[in-house]
């Protein structure tokens, strides 16, 4: 009965890694869509965030059956309390990639090109790594790699600040560039909640493995917001 039982968690712990790795990928090719103008891969996109939605309901559907029948433990509750936790982060990013996808169609309705993008695909490989620090922080039970996320995160902030700086000092130049300046914003700001949801999963992931609560702590404490 308790292999039985550990064979429950470790379906639970699969579908919380696999649920990361999706949304590693929706964010990778929402700036790919982006870049290439390719509205079929915005598309797919969109197709890819109900796959994390459904991810979700199956996490939290089987957390909630195990703390009701199972009676367990500090440490599987820890466990659990993790993965609804952090499946709400990462269903959380794949709304913002879907995001990212809608308003690379209402660019598309521009009719002009879209031209340089700023900081964003910067911005998108350190929110990428930072979500793959965090599942694999998750995977690996690493508190020096979940601890590892907030100095990241202030570094996408300054990005993020930066292309606000540049898109609006562009719009001002020229007010024909104005609503592709607004939309691309937007997308930088997806991309910097993206990367404080990895910065979430870390915190869960800390708690985990040390019973200790580090949310709103010295250690990841967030730069305030400009805007």
């Amino acid at each position: 009965m308790h292999h039985f039982y550990e064979s429950e968690l470790e379906d639970i712990r699969r579908k919380l890694v696999l649920m990361g790795e999706k949304c590693i990928d929706i964010v990778r090719l929402s700036i790919q869509a982006l870049e290439e103008n390719d509205l079929g891969t915005a598309q797919r996109v969109l197709g890819m965030d109900d796959e994390i939605d459904e991810l979700e309901l199956q996490i939290d559907g089987e957390c909630v059956r195990y703390l009701s029948l199972r009676a367990p433990v500090a440490t599987d509750v820890r466990l659990l309390t993790l993965c609804m936790k952090g499946c709400h982060d990462l269903e959380r990013v794949g709304d913002e990639a879907s995001s990212i996808a809608k308003r690379i169609r209402r660019l598309s309705r521009q009719g002009r090109a879209i031209g340089n993008l700023a900081g964003i695909p910067e911005m998108t490989e350190m929110v990428i790594t930072q979500l793959r620090n965090a599942l694999d922080s998750f995977i690996d039970e690493s508190y020096e790699k979940a601890m590892s996320l907030p100095e990241s995160d202030r570094k996408v902030d300054d990005l993020n600040r930066a292309n606000f700086d540049v898109l609006m000092s562009r719009s001002t130049d020229d007010p024909t560039y104005v609503a592709i300046g607004i939309e691309l914003i937007f997308i930088s700001k997806s991309l910097e909640r993206i990367g404080d949801h990895a910065v979430n999963v870390g915190e869960e992931v800390a708690y985990l493995i040390k019973a200790k609560d580090v949310r709103h702590t010295a250690a990841v404490r967030r730069s305030p917001e400009t805007y």
